[in-house]
């Protein structure tokens, strides 16, 4: 969160659309914070790109593409699923087309997502895009709040959110937040 990725995205595709290649973007359906089939950053740049479902197979989507792919860009990878992850790859040593994916690594428990444990196992290169903790140290985790800051410990997976739902902190202040305990509960 917070660490530029989709701004990082959007310039690369610039980038390829200035040398006269054609990017193709994905992302995930599920994210309703702007306009669907659009990555949006929070500086106010955005692209249109393809809006993917889980049941989507994305090489046979690029595949299927009347004119050449020179790049495939994917904003919120952590949403892709192991079998999105595997069709990325074809993409890349199949169809000879670069693939960049941006997303976060783990969720608001530190738990990683399915896409990011799919990434982190397959992709050829890694990539950290850093941002900082409050405290001024690399932040590398997420905490999620309720609408009063209180930072929440339990819930589904997935809840979309920005600024308002999620604050970036490193991991001595993630272990703090979410170490703030009722009696009665679990260890992490």
């Amino acid at each position: 969160m917070n660490a530029g990725k989709s701004t990082t995205l959007l310039q690369s595709a610039h980038n390829y659309r200035e040398r006269g290649m054609r990017p193709w973007l994905f992302t995930p359906q599920l994210d309703t914070r702007s306009t669907e089939g659009r990555v949006t950053s929070r500086i106010g740049l955005d692209a249109e790109a393809h809006a993917f479902t889980p049941a989507d197979d994305l090489h046979a989507i690029v595949r299927a593409q009347a004119e050449p792919i020179h790049c495939v860009l994917v904003d919120e990878a952590q949403f892709l699923s192991r079998a999105q992850v595997f069709q990325l790859g074809e993409i890349a040593d199949a169809l000879g087309v670069p693939v960049l994916a941006y997303g976060l690594r783990t969720d608001f428990q530190g738990n990683l997502f399915e896409g990011s444990q799919h990434l982190l196992a397959w992709a050829d290169k890694l990539v950290e895009i850093k941002t900082i903790c409050h405290c001024g140290s690399k932040a590398t985790m997420v905490l999620r709040t309720d609408p009063d800051g209180n930072v929440l410990r339990e819930g589904a997976q997935v809840e979309i959110g920005g600024n308002e739902r999620y604050v970036s902190v490193c991991r001595k202040h993630f272990k703090e937040g979410m170490a703030t305990r009722q009696p009665g509960d679990l260890p992490l």
